[in-house]
């Protein structure tokens, strides 16, 4: 691959790709995808990323789609609120994962007909993360700990000594949010598999019988406790590649074994990561003719008229043809613009003069609010 490409050569290159897999799959293709290289970003699936992602899915028309996957996960319900979106629009899903879709994505992935990996894919499991004083632990984790110091009082009949601090700053509370966050993220796998992955299996290849709802949901349970176990992992970073999954009994198609998908699956996932790695793109979505992106914002600087009203001024430089521009934001109430520069956009989605490339500079409004407390008026 060129590494001289400037940013809209490697653009069109990126849209070329997404065709060829279009064409091959003879469906619509929705990239949703975060560089793990920046995470200062916002890389995680959060709240934010629905309207981007519902925005570019009204770009889809066939009536299947493939939604290409790139994240290191982030919030299940988010997840969820994508997968309601897509699932009331297509017939058949399919989820392609050329580099990692981890914890929240690995979720995601088990929405699909049909998930589609290859050499360097991998998924990861999805032992619910819990927040605690700054730091997250996986909630199947603590619910272990807790088991095994209630099977030790039970044995010994006595409780260590060395366990009381600890178990005196837990309350009821957090030990049952962890049981809901563990239940959510195993409820969401199991019936999305049941309903989705298994619905085309209709016959047990060993024995030629007809597959029952009942096998259907059993298996697709013992798939959800399987990528919940935290003991099994042991890291919630763990990858989870083709044979580990298949070693579960859960059916994984192999795109390397067509040389053309194959080619441009892996061709779209190189020139993607040289997109992030060459600009301040954080998060792009896209679709074989359309894209939005989240970039990294440059520094905001609130000033203050001779009137005392307040007014910011941002630079910012398209992520496509990089021309720069001067964006104003008004907090408290409208202002006149001044010469040169640009209203900052209601919806949050800049679209640029020159390229009409849309960028989601969300984050500059955020930043600004952050550092005045004040908002931004539209």
């Amino acid at each position: 691959m060129n590494q001289r490409l400037s940013f809209e050569q490697m653009t069109t290159e990126r849209k070329l790709q997404l065709k060829k897999i279009s064409n091959l799959r003879q469906r619509d293709i929705l990239v949703y995808a975060s560089d793990m290289g920046k995470s200062s970003a916002p890389i995680s699936i959060l709240p934010n990323d629905l309207l981007p992602f519902q925005d570019q899915l009204s770009y889809v028309k066939s009536k299947d789609v493939d939604i290409l996957l790139e994240t290191p996960g982030g919030i299940a319900e988010v997840v969820e609120d994508m997968v309601e979106l897509i699932r009331d629009k297509y017939e058949r899903v399919g989820i392609i994962i050329p580099g990692t879709a981890k914890s929240a994505g690995t979720i995601f992935s088990m929405a699909g007909d049909e998930i589609l990996m290859g050499e360097t894919s991998s998924l990861g499991p999805i032992d619910a993360q819990v927040p605690n004083n700054g730091k997250r632990f996986s909630a199947d984790a603590f619910l272990d700990g807790l088991e095994k110091i209630k099977q030790e009082v039970l044995t010994t009949g006595k409780l260590n000594p060395a366990y009381i601090p600890m178990l005196q700053s837990i309350s009821p509370g957090e030990i049952q949010h962890c049981e809901n966050a563990q239940n959510f993220s195993r409820t969401l796998v199991k019936n999305w598999l049941s309903k989705y992955k298994f619905k085309y299996w209709e016959t047990h290849h060993s024995t030629g019988k007809i597959v029952t709802q009942e096998e259907k949901d059993f298996r697709a349970d013992e798939i959800a406790v399987k990528l919940c176990k935290h003991s099994d992992w042991l890291t919630h970073g763990r990858s989870i590649r083709i044979k580990d999954l298949l070693d579960m009994k859960l059916e994984i198609y192999d795109y390397r074994e067509s040389t053309e998908l194959n080619d441009a699956i892996t061709k779209y996932y190189t020139l993607l990561k040289m997109s992030f790695d060459l600009t301040g793109i954080y998060k792009i979505f896209e679709t074989k003719d359309t894209q939005i992106y989240q970039s990294i914002t440059q520094q905001v600087q609130p000033n203050i008229d001779r009137k005392m009203k307040p007014v910011a001024h941002a630079d910012f430089i398209c992520p496509k043809c990089s021309t720069s521009y001067k964006i104003q934001l008004n907090l408290t109430e409208k202002m006149p613009l001044k010469p040169g520069c640009l209203s900052y956009p209601h919806n949050d989605i800049f679209v640029c003069p020159n390229c009409q490339t849309q960028t989601d500079i969300r984050g500059l409004r955020l930043q600004l609010e952050a550092q005045t407390g004040l908002k931004v008026v539209f």
